[in-house]
């Protein structure tokens, strides 16, 4: 099965790809942290950000490529959807000098780390409901924040959290979203294990925040632009985790097909017959539409299109979940009884496959935002 490059790849990204593969394929389902710190020191955790703070100097395009490959290859790193996708381009876009010199070499090379906690219990996907609160520090000019998050990747192991909290007008008593960087030993910051049916090196956790002091400088970027920054952080996560996905996808056709040439029990392997081929095919074609979709949502996004990014990521991110379970459902239908064994490493990647149709916003809320925001049709909510 051949693996092509994308009409937007250059020749850069094409010869990105291969290395990215080669590295993958070196370490196959090997130990997430000795692979995280390999790519950082080869320079692709972070080819997005920018070449002055130790980054690539490249965009999402790049960045997305990275975790493809490294899916297709079957060890994904999923902080690359959060740490420097969301974290980093957040911070190098909004942040001021000082967190930029403090944060980006840190997590372009992976010696630092960030989390990314806007996920809230009674919130979902209405991220406009979020009760996690800033106030002012009188004392020192900095904030007290308070609140609790659910379902953030990566917080044991990440240095800091970039934390979605509204702060409070006093002229009008409305509630704003803002970003806060808080280093994960501040007092006040805890982080509890939720117990998760995904076989997946990266946990998830559950925080609280009981009346967390920040400095001033905790803030990123404008106070009054929270949803405009906000919102430049969730169109590459979108992308991202359709990267995630179309890997995880790749991943298991690529272990179907060459389980289909070669697995013989009548006369010619069980490829040769359309019961077995056609399905495949059809998985095939499915991922290859959706990696269309997926490049033209970076190339959006890195053109600096942001509203054009936005309808796009979101539908790269629908049509590469949709396509990842159906190709992994497939690949271990293909494989029968050893698709269901740990040899072959396929179940695992069943309930795997299904976040990307759940987070990080459900396929029903974005064909809520296409019906909306693309075809003019009115709101239920």
């Amino acid at each position: 099965m051949t693996t092509t490059h994308t009409p937007t790849d250059t020749p850069e990204r094409v010869a990105l790809r291969a290395a990215v593969a080669a590295l993958g394929k070196g370490h196959g389902r090997a130990d997430t942290q000795s692979l995280w710190a390999e790519a950082g020191k080869l320079g692709y955790l972070g080819i997005n950000l920018p070449e002055e703070y130790g980054g690539g100097g490249g965009g999402i395009a790049e960045l997305s490529i990275v975790l493809e490959e490294l899916g297709a290859a079957g060890c994904p790193l999923l902080m690359l959807v959060v740490s420097p996708a969301i974290c980093g381009t957040v911070i190098a876009r909004f942040g001021t000098e000082e967190q930029k010199t403090r944060w980006l070499p840190g997590l372009a090379d992976g010696s630092l780390t960030m989390a990314f906690g806007i996920t809230e219990p009674d919130a979902g996907s209405n991220s406009h409901r979020i009760t996690t609160t800033a106030r002012r520090d009188g004392k020192n000019n900095g904030w007290v924040l308070s609140g609790r998050k659910v379902f953030i990747s990566g917080v044991d192991i990440a240095d800091a959290t970039l934390i979605v909290g509204r702060t409070e007008d006093a002229r009008t008593g409305k509630l704003k979203p803002c970003l806060f960087i808080v280093p994960r030993e501040t007092p006040g910051f805890s982080y509890h294990h939720i117990p998760m049916e995904i076989a997946a090196q990266e946990r998830q956790f559950e925080l609280v925040l009981d009346d967390v002091r920040l400095p001033a400088d905790a803030l990123v970027g404008d106070e009054d632009a929270g949803l405009l920054q906000l919102f430049a952080g969730l169109n590459p996560e979108r992308i991202m985790t359709a990267a995630f996905a179309l890997g995880m996808g790749r991943y298991a056709l690529a272990k179907a097909v060459d389980y289909a040439r070669t697995r013989q029990v009548w006369k010619e392997p069980i490829g040769a017959h359309q019961a077995i081929a056609h399905p495949l095919a059809q998985a095939h074609i499915e991922l290859e539409l959706a990696r269309l979709m997926m490049a033209k949502a970076a190339y959006l996004y890195d053109a600096g299109d942001d509203a054009g990014a936005g309808e796009a990521a979101n539908m790269a991110k629908y049509a590469a979940g949709e396509a990842a379970v159906r190709a992994v459902d497939q690949a271990v239908h293909t494989l029968g009884g050893n698709g269901l064994t740990a040899e072959y490493g396929l179940a695992r990647l069943i309930t795997a496959a299904r976040v990307a149709r759940i987070a990080p916003v459900s396929r029903e809320m974005i064909l809520n935002f296409i019906s909306h925001q693309t075809l003019g049709l009115p709101k239920s909510y």
